[in-house]
């Protein structure tokens, strides 16, 4: 074979491999979901607790708060925490001050973190970092005031705050806006199916989270360094 024919064997193969790098998006903006992404939780701690000082089981707790729709309106900001506090006492005849509802209402967070802080350290080196959370006030507040990994994050994008929920388009909105490049330079990962669909209707690069590794595993696919 001619040296001139190996040549053009040779730029012929690179020609796939040279186009999906050129193509290749370059993200900009690094989006996590909280909770069971970051922070891992069990609402049976909170329905447990809660069995300890009103006459319903934990179970049947879990029941009566899933007949109404107040949680829902508490975390897309329609009512404010104290209102919350006062009505969900009085669906489980609970008479608790609101400190330490606070303290019943957030102990479904686990001591630990589900992906490793030097993950965090090292994207933020390179890139825009986002929370993109479904949570209300009174979670949020604990879990900043105790996860300081959290620290690594430029802003949060937070349903209560926004005034709707995922799989919303409105909230995927919010997001791109904070994340300040196109929907297409953001990677987006969140534990729960729907809400990766919701993400990629919107635009952006999405993938559901599974482990450490998995996301890992995703990054480095997209090119994403830390």
């Amino acid at each position: 074979m001619s040296k001139s024919r190996r040549t053009l064997d040779s730029i012929t193969r690179s020609v796939p491999y040279r186009l999906a790098t050129l193509s290749r998006v370059m993200i900009k903006t690094v989006i996590f979901d909280l909770g069971k992404v970051i922070v891992p939780f069990d609402f049976s701690r909170g329905y447990r607790a809660m069995a300890e000082l009103c006459p319903y089981a934990p179970e049947e707790i879990r029941k009566r708060i899933g007949s109404t729709d107040l949680v829902t309106r508490f975390e897309s900001g329609q009512v404010p925490p104290e209102q919350f506090v006062e009505q969900l006492c009085a669906i489980l005849g609970l008479r608790l001050e609101y400190a330490r509802f606070c303290e019943i209402w957030s102990s479904i967070f686990l001591p630990y973190t589900l992906i490793p802080e030097s993950l965090l350290e090292g994207l933020r080196r390179r890139y825009r970092l986002l929370v993109l959370s479904n949570t209300n006030a009174i979670h949020f507040n604990m879990v900043r005031a105790n996860y300081p990994l959290l620290r690594h994050f430029d802003d949060f994008v937070l349903s209560h705050e926004v005034g709707a929920l995922k799989p919303s388009p409105r909230i995927y909105a919010a997001a791109i806006a904070r994340a300040q490049c196109a929907a297409g330079e953001c990677f987006f990962t969140d534990d729960i199916p729907e809400y990766v669909a919701g993400a990629k209707a919107a635009g952006i690069d999405a993938v559901q989270f599974q482990s450490a590794v998995q996301l890992e595993s995703a990054l480095q696919e997209r090119g994403i360094e830390w």
